[in-house]
């Protein structure tokens, strides 16, 4: 099925050119090695290939997608967005980093940062139109695309926003100060991101069920006893990752425990190690079904009642142990079009060879 349409012809020959080329991942510390040495052409120069590279590999996969997916009004609308984010990055392909070029690459980036900033809850909305088409029910083999494509789409996004904050934040017009580096604090306190994620989801669970749980923290550094623990990371993308694992955690804590007077505590645990940060998270909300267990990491697959839609359409975000590496081996990991990833979107559902892995099929009775 065909992205584009004919008058965009251009567009599919650049895609194809563009999509033969694997992104070139990065770790922490080589964006801050060039942050320490920011360069706005040296960053230029190397942006206005790497974006088209990684956008491309992506924009090959949506075609990919099942085609009855790719008719839902959210998903043409993410397509939409990436059509029009190729186009202004490639209208820098062969202009020179002169000043003008930089200051108009720079607004550019903005534009597409912004533009995208609606991906995840619109592909979402996207999910939730087939299966409200389907009535509820979707393919196997439809589900296992979705899942394969929503786990590259997301990463690539990260990659890509990522290469777009470094570069606003270091060469935009107000100048950045403070110790962060970009989007990057070499001196993170995940106590303090734990804390401020816990506040804000704390504030989601006492609108909805008029209190929430308290907080306990634990840290123990292992290499630098008796100091707090600091790393090189990206707060916004743990403070993310904790709020939703907040949201999560408090709904079923309130839910299991909503007629008590006193709620038990979420805790969370901080380890430094030799070779990485561990942040484990720990409540008494019930617990995980193991029948459930298979069914956590799938985008299609929720406990918590479908989301009220708002006024743009979109879902509205319901009240519903990660590792970290050291920087110098923090490297990206990003999805590649290829011959490979082409097959995973025909693969068909692959057949359960244990005994308590096929569903729907009914042992016979065992009489002793």
């Amino acid at each position: 099925m065909k992205l584009f349409p004919v008058r965009l012809s251009n567009i599919n020959k650049m895609l194809d050119f563009y999509s033969q080329f694997n992104p070139s991942p990065l770790s922490i510390k080589q964006f801050i090695d060039f942050g320490l040495n920011a360069c706005p052409r040296k960053s230029y120069v190397f942006l206005r290939k790497e974006l088209p590279v990684r956008l491309a590999n992506i924009m090959k996969e949506i075609t990919l997608l099942p085609e009855s997916l790719l008719r839902m009004p959210s998903v043409g609308l993410v397509s939409a967005w990436y059509v029009k984010s190729f186009e202004e990055v490639l209208a820098f392909e062969k202009t020179d980093p002169t000043e003008p070029n930089l200051e108009k690459f720079c607004k550019s980036l903005i534009q597409i940062r912004d533009r995208h900033s609606d991906v995840v809850q619109t592909m979402a909305q996207g999910i939730l139109e087939l299966k409200e088409s389907r009535n509820g029910a979707v393919e196997p083999s439809t589900e296992l695309s979705i899942q394969y494509f929503l786990d590259r789409l997301y990463m690539s996004r990260i990659s890509i926003r990522m290469l777009i904050n470094q570069h606003t934040i270091l060469f935009g017009e107000i100048p950045q100060t403070g110790r962060h580096i970009g989007s990057i604090d070499p001196l993170c306190d995940p106590h303090m991101v734990v804390q401020d994620a816990y506040e804000n989801a704390r504030f989601l669970c006492d609108q909805y069920y008029l209190a929430s749980p308290e907080l306990e923290v634990i840290e123990h550094n292992e290499i630098d006893k008796g100091n707090p623990i600091k790393i090189v990371y990206v707060p916004s993308h743990l403070y993310h990752m904790l709020f939703e694992l907040f949201k999560n955690s408090m709904r079923a804590v309130m839910e299991h425990h909503g007629t008590e007077n006193d709620v038990p505590p979420i805790k969370v645990t901080i380890v430094k190690g030799k070779e990485d940060i561990c942040v484990k998270m720990s409540d008494q909300g019930g617990g995980i079904p193991r029948s459930q267990v298979d069914q956590l990491f799938k985008y299609m697959y929720s406990t918590a009642p479908q989301p009220s839609k708002s006024k743009t359409d979109l879902p509205l975000v319901p009240l519903a142990g990660m590792l970290m590496a050291f920087s110098d081996e923090a490297n990206e990991l990003l999805p590649i079009f290829n011959k490979t990833s082409t097959r995973f979107y025909k693969a068909t559902v692959p057949t359960g060879d244990w005994s308590n892995q096929v569903k729907g099929k009914k042992s016979k009775p065992i009489v002793i």
